[in-house]
């Protein structure tokens, strides 16, 4: 078998390590200990996040013992890392809710069910316990300010004038820092992992720990994340694909992974998915002979869904795809879903009493802006150019009501080809 740092290097989970030679030693030599941390600042983690717990995944699977850190401690601080602004700080009701989500979606990609195996562990349950003097004595001690400046999220922000950075998000790194210490007097935990603009943090703790237990730890770093066209996937761009299905409906997340382009399929099937690396060669080899059957990126969007929502979150996805972009007519479809897949649609409130008492569809037609006048309404349904929920309209006095219903609440129309319409019935 592949030694799994060569697993992960081959997948592009690896970008830094500390120590290679004595990392290879060490997982051969024994189940290692290992964490990541994870930001509490948002209600649902991102697939960006995902790239972190896919490499956890891995390594577990290779017989070690991940600790996802939820930070529950530094997240009440904020990172500074890919910031060009302060964090707007969380209540605590916020941060307990956006916890209990994390922990939630860590524990569908790595096995938390018994402690051995893996576990979630909020840093505010040792750094809640510090008091102010004890970490200035403890852990600031042992910083340097001229390192702690010399770091690019930190220089990036010093020479902003306007901006500049607090001292609450300078001191991040010196808590962050302090994790992986405790974690290795607590749980004996030999290496940390993160993304590559959180090496300065995770060097910063290598020192601390090795200076206050005098142990011998390890650090690697992957690559963040970019599109082939060297956009990153975070939630500060405001490009970032939701892993909770209230944020991201599991329709969405599978259209994203099926309309991945070519130029990133191959690096996406490694990351995200669990497919060995024949399997992929094999998807790789036929984007290039047919990129128009787009398999590859069907066998990414199924997997990919699968692993975050489960089976019956990939049905429901893979059904909902088939009847929109089908000649079957809308039916037991959900809100989320039609929203996702008309973005960018017309959409009109209106009473949902009016459809229950029954409503002509001139006059929808009308209220949702596919008509001026009831007049050029009907000229549309007797030319043959409106669909109600995919289904040809014939007949323009029809009435509608609530058995109309593509889901929950809301209608579709269409007029010609390509113009939507939607009215929410609420």
């Amino acid at each position: 078998m592949s030694h799994v740092i060569d697993v992960l290097r081959e997948r592009g989970f690896i970008q830094d390590i500390t120590d290679e030679a004595g990392l290879r030693d060490l997982l051969d030599a024994e189940q290692v200990t290992f964490y990541v941390g994870f930001d509490p600042t948002a209600s649902s983690l991102h697939i960006g996040n995902l790239v972190g717990m896919m490499a956890m995944a891995w390594l577990q699977r290779a017989g070690h013992r991940p600790i996802a850190v939820a930070g529950g401690g530094t997240g009440r601080i904020g990172d500074p890392s890919g910031r060009d602004d302060e964090r707007e700080l969380l209540d605590e009701r916020a941060i307990a809710s956006n916890l209990e989500r994390l922990k939630d979606q860590l524990s569908r990609v790595i096995d938390v069910t018994d402690s051995d195996k893996g576990l979630v562990a909020d840093n505010h349950d040792w750094l809640g316990e510090m008091g102010f003097i004890e970490v200035l004595r403890d852990v600031g001690k042992h910083f340097s300010v001229n390192q702690m400046i010399s770091r690019e999220a930190v220089r990036r922000r010093l020479e902003e004038r306007e901006q500049g950075i607090s001292f609450t998000e300078f001191s991040y790194q010196l808590l962050q820092a302090y994790d992986f210490a405790h974690l290795y007097d607590a749980y004996g935990c030999r290496l940390q992992g993160g993304g590559s603009d959180q090496w300065g943090n995770v060097t910063a703790g290598i020192d601390l720990t090795r200076r206050l237990h005098g142990a011998e730890v390890f650090g690697w770093s992957w690559p963040l994340l970019e599109r082939s066209d060297g956009k990153k996937f975070a939630k500060s761009t405001g490009e970032a694909v939701w892993l909770a299905a209230d944020e991201t409906s599991p329709y969405a997340y599978y259209q994203w992974f099926l309309n991945v382009p070519d130029a990133d399929v191959g690096k996406f099937l490694r990351i995200y998915t669990f497919y060995d690396m024949p399997r992929i060669a094999e998807l790789e080899k036929a984007t290039q002979e047919d990129p128009a059957g787009r398999l590859a990126q069907q066998a990414l969007a199924a997997e990919a869904t699968r692993i975050m929502h489960g089976d019956e979150g990939l049905a429901a996805a893979e059904g909902a795809s088939a009847v929109l972009f089908g000649e079957e007519a809308f039916s037991d479809l959900d809100d989320q879903t039609l929203m996702d897949s008309f973005e960018g649609a017309p959409a009109v409130a209106l009473p949902r009493a009016d459809l229950q008492g029954g409503m002509g569809l001139l006059e929808v037609m009308v209220q949702v802006g596919a008509a001026k006048s009831n007049g050029e309404a009907r000229r549309l349904v007797d030319q043959g150019g409106v669909m109600l929920n995919n289904a040809r309209i014939d007949d323009a006095t029809q009435r509608l009501g609530v058995d109309d219903l593509a889901s929950e609440t809301i209608l579709v129309l269409r007029i010609g080809k390509k113009r939507y319409f939607l009215a929410r019935f609420e």
